[in-house]
């Protein structure tokens, strides 16, 4: 077999072809086995055989061909389709050879178990696929020439019909668990390193620019500019550093995405000057909930951009229980005046009812607004389960 996969299909990890390599030396043992019991057989059945030269040869022909075959599947390189093709021919071809070698009525094929070497072999290789097709050839040519077929030709073709199937199928479910551990291990690792990563940045980036916005705020001038450009740096280096613990899941409907790392994404996403505060963990939910909570959130920032201005301040906190997360989301503004929205409601002004109350509410949570003077909180409630 060649370590290059077919054309048009993704290449096998390393992993698959270690677990590959794995059951080829396991086979090699069986083929050993079934040879020794192919030669003993043979032997003890020496006088069938109406022509013993022939049959001699044969024989020796298979134990050469064992000894071959051992030594080109060791290696990936000489493992190619065109081998396992000549290893199954020349099962077929000593099975064919038996009724003239015997006799018509012949009891046992030359081979014998001695086939498990090729149908094995297939169906590593080609996993229950190829299994199946070796299994049908060899049956065939077991059933074909006999000219009856008796309870115990029955049993050994029904054997070999699901053994081969079955054995293909459990080398393709070992080498996917290989590939998905693969997998979990690298994502740990990724996840390693970025926490590592984020510890030493926190360490030290976050801290001199959270320093410069303190001292730069206080000495006044151009240096309270230069303090916040590094509050904003500072608060974009947090929310990149935050949404690298995204839970990485598979897209699709029922998938789940880190709601805490969707909401620390608002923080560099929105005109309005945004901070934003998540629970230490991710918050994993069904992707049309993130969205839609995600939805929600913007639309309350929007309105802070609409009514209060681009110069001014939001804040957002998210607090995780065990059954709901709740998303505070509060300005600075002169607030909302007592009945103005159910105003822009009776006239068709839709934005506050459907684009926040109404995604919350589809989620089977609540969405309540407080407003006075010291400016407008939304507090949204949204279950996790």
């Amino acid at each position: 077999m060649s370590s290059r996969s077919p054309r048009g299909s993704a290449p096998r990890a390393d992993s698959a072809l270690a677990v590959e390599d794995r059951l080829y030396s396991a086979l090699a043992i069986v083929r050993v086995v079934v040879t020794i019991n192919m030669v003993g057989l043979n032997a003890y059945r020496r006088d069938n055989f109406s022509h013993p030269d022939v049959a001699l040869a044969i024989v020796l022909g298979l134990v050469a061909w064992t000894a071959a075959a051992i030594w080109l599947y060791r290696d990936r390189a000489r493992r190619t389709s065109a081998v396992l093709v000549v290893d199954l021919a020349i099962v077929l071809a000593a099975m064919a050879a038996t009724p003239w070698v015997k006799s018509e009525h012949f009891n046992a094929t030359i081979p014998g178990f001695w086939v498990m070497g090729a149908l094995l072999a297939w169906a590593i290789h080609w996993h229950w696929r190829g299994g199946l097709v070796a299994a049908a050839l060899i049956s065939a040519s077991d059933l074909l020439p006999r000219a009856e077929i008796d309870q115990s030709n029955y049993g050994n073709v029904f054997l070999i019909l699901i053994g081969g199937p079955i054995v293909g199928f459990m080398c393709e479910s070992l080498q996917r668990m290989a590939r998905e551990r693969d997998a979990a291990e690298r994502t740990a690792a990724a996840a390693d390193e970025r926490t590592r990563l984020a510890r030493a940045v926190h360490d030290g980036v976050l801290q001199v620019l959270a320093m410069t916005q303190r001292r730069g705020t206080a000495a006044g001038g151009e240096w309270a500019d230069l303090g916040r450009l590094a509050g904003e740096q500072e608060r974009s280096l947090r929310s990149l550093i935050r949404q690298q613990d995204t839970v990485p899941t598979a897209s699709g409907p029922g998938a789940q995405v880190d709601l805490a790392g969707a909401l620390e994404a608002m923080a560099t996403a929105h005109p309005v000057r945004v901070e934003v505060a998540t629970p230490g963990a991710a918050v994993p939910v069904d992707r049309h909930v993130a969205q839609e909570t995600v939805a929600a959130v913007k639309a309350c920032l929007d309105n802070v951009l609409t009514h209060v201005g681009p110069d001014a301040s939001a804040w957002v906190l998210a607090q995780s229980a065990a059954a709901a997360i709740t998303i505070s989301v509060r300005d600075d503004g002169p607030g909302i005046e007592a009945g103005r929205l159910e105003e822009a409601a009776a006239q068709g002004r839709l934005g506050v009812s459907s684009s926040i109350r109404g995604r919350i509410e589809e989620l089977g949570g609540t969405a309540v607004m407080q407003s006075g003077t010291w400016g407008t909180e939304w507090e949204l409630t949204v279950p996790l389960a």
